[in-house]
């Protein structure tokens, strides 16, 4: 059957842009136990950028066709564009495990495994030429943004002599355990979240960041009215996760984008990677 000329003209454009668009390389990163895949985005050049370590959510990083998921490697790109390096640590399939949003029991928690994977990937950085050392910062979702919270807690300060993070900013993560710990971050912390969102708790973080004012670095919260989990996640009409057989779906709440809370979080974004 022939296409409409409309058709096939978007056709073609969407093809295009497919073609166009940087390929990740992929990484291997030493981990204690075994070897962690990660995809690379960098700039052409030598550097040294500034680099961003992307954490994937419970669905995983990448699909069966494609290493990285559209949903991350949009964001990989419009960082990407802006100069970043980025480098996205695959926690799940390096593992050789699926998607864990709707496991029982997951074997890689987002405060053990995942901060490991943090920790190692930081150090991996550390070492490279490109990398500008004092410009490492953190961004993840949902899980990601869970293990990124940990991540930035005093006590897991690295070890070793080199720079901390520039920054982080966590997208609707879970933040009931943390906020209920007392968290505080060592490095600036934006958390970006819907106050519709039923898949995380937006009163707990709002509970979290407020509790770490005065015994913390900067934390900072946006609550997008009306907007729920993956409010950021583009063409994604609002549904409900329970109705879904996808595995890298969570169990209950509902998802989708919000346009107006996805182009306010890429300017958010934007301005704290850059201070």
């Amino acid at each position: 059957m022939r296409l409409p000329l409309t058709a096939l003209f978007l056709a073609l454009l969407m093809s295009a842009a497919q073609a166009s668009a940087p390929a990740p390389r992929q990484v291997e990163i030493p981990l204690a136990s075994g070897t962690l895949h990660a995809q690379l985005y960098k700039p052409e050049g030598e550097g040294p950028f500034p680099t961003v370590i992307a954490l994937h959510g419970c669905g995983g990083l990448g699909g069966h066709a494609d290493p990285v998921l559209p949903r991350y490697r949009d964001w990989a790109e419009r960082l990407l564009k802006a100069g970043n390096a980025v480098l996205l640590p695959d926690s799940y399939g390096s593992r050789e495990l699926g998607p864990q949003c709707r496991v029982k029991e997951s074997h890689v928690k987002a405060r053990r495994e995942r901060v490991a994977d943090i920790a190692a990937s930081r150090a991996w950085l550390m070492k490279q030429a490109w990398v500008a050392r004092d410009r490492v910062s953190l961004i993840g979702w949902a899980n990601g943004a869970s293990a990124l919270l940990w991540a930035v807690r005093p006590q897991s300060t690295a070890r070793d002599q080199g720079p901390d993070f520039r920054a982080a900013i966590a997208f609707y993560p879970d933040c009931r355990i943390s906020a209920g710990l007392g968290w505080s971050a060592r490095v600036p912390t934006l958390v970006l979240i819907g106050d519709s969102d039923d898949v995380s708790s937006p009163p707990a973080c709002r509970q979290m960041v407020d509790g770490a004012h005065g015994r913390s670095a900067l934390a900072r919260i946006v609550v997008y009215p009306g907007a729920y989990h993956d409010f950021d996640r583009a063409n994604t009409p609002l549904h409900a996760a329970s109705g879904s057989s996808d595995a890298a779906a969570p169990e209950h709440g509902h998802l989708g984008t919000d346009a107006k809370a996805r182009v306010d979080s890429q300017n958010e974004v934007a301005q704290w990677l850059a201070r």
